[in-house]
């Protein structure tokens, strides 16, 4: 098949926008753009603006750019990103924070009526309250086993409802419905599936974890770590303080038992000998705050003394003025 200059060209531009943009930046969000109007799409392109370049495109000619680039640069670690290539997705190339970029397009999500058989993406609830709708429409609500009552001349729900769960596709009474309470339960935008860094692709769960959710989840590995080389016997750098703990309480033990002796087991020797001496260790211990207590105590007293004969000084001396 002879393709047409104009369509040939084109794609040779495309190759070329796409392999300028793989060589200039290292961070990809793969987003899926669902439902997302031109008019929206044309938001968050301004929105992101500046250190971020919005690419869309069919699929095919997406993964047909990026091995042809993966062989001319014999950088094969682009090739990840063409499993990610399936249905309605694009890519976000972008030099700034990850995270903020994703929280920039969560600024750009807008509202969308449940239209019939749309599946939910989540689940929609109709809450309790007065629809300010006439009782000729209870019709509805019966359809959907939804109680209610009239109130003032007015349809009022009892109870809050679920009207569709998630991953259920919207029927006509239910898209009716929502339409007549003006309810629009689902917001749409471009929405990150996967994100590719340097090579490594992972999801976007990831950007949520903060410092301290790696240093606890570190912090456990570190602790198994440790515990398997202290139950096998094999030293690790994690092992290694909890193991010359161990040995140093042997060696004491040994010590205390034995007539064999060493400079730390001296002193726990002389208190295992005479207890008194560990008990007048703890007294002294216990007294010296006591008796700095007791000490500015004495010093605030001194001082309001000093206080009150000034004033009374200063008093006898006004009565000579």
């Amino acid at each position: 098949m002879v393709l047409n200059p104009a369509k040939r060209e084109k794609k040779s531009q495309y190759d070329q926008k796409i392999c300028r943009l793989l060589d200039e930046y290292h961070q990809i969000l793969v987003v899926a753009a669902d439902n997302v109007g031109s008019k929206q799409m044309q938001n968050i392109r301004k929105g992101l603006r500046g250190d971020s370049v919005i690419l869309m495109g069919k699929n095919t000619m997406m993964k047909r750019s990026i091995r042809i680039h993966a062989e001319n640069t014999g950088n094969n670690a682009i090739k990840n990103l063409i499993p990610l290539l399936a249905g309605n997705v694009g890519f976000i190339f972008t030099k700034g924070d990850l995270k903020e970029v994703r929280e920039e397009l969560g600024k750009y999500k807008v509202g969308a009526p449940a239209r019939v058989g749309l599946v939910a993406p989540i689940d929609v609830v109709v809450p309790p309250g007065n629809t300010g709708l006439d009782p000729s429409q209870t019709s509805f609500f019966q359809v959907l086993n939804i109680p209610t009552k009239i109130n003032k001349g007015t349809v009022e729900i009892v109870t809050a409802v679920e009207l569709v769960k998630k991953g259920e596709k919207v029927g006509s009474s239910e898209a009716a419905l929502l339409s007549k309470l003006g309810i629009k339960p689902f917001s749409y935008g471009l929405a990150v599936v996967s994100v590719y860094d340097n090579g490594t692709v992972f999801s976007p769960e990831v950007l949520d974890l903060t410092e301290d959710d790696l240093m606890e989840k570190f912090a456990g590995w570190l602790s198994n770590v440790a515990s398997l080389s202290l139950a096998i016997s094999f030293p690790t750098l994690a092992a290694a303080p909890h193991m010359f703990i161990h040995a140093y309480k042997n060696a004491l033990a040994f010590a205390v038992a034995t007539e064999y002796s060493f400079p730390q087991a001296e002193k726990v020797k002389e208190y295992l000998k005479d207890p008194s001496k560990f008990a007048v260790a703890v007294g002294e211990g216990a007294a010296a705050p006591a008796d700095s207590g007791a000490a500015k105590e004495e010093k605030v007293e001194e001082a309001k003394k000093e206080e009150s004969e000034e004033s009374d000084e200063d008093l006898v001396a006004g009565l000579f003025d």
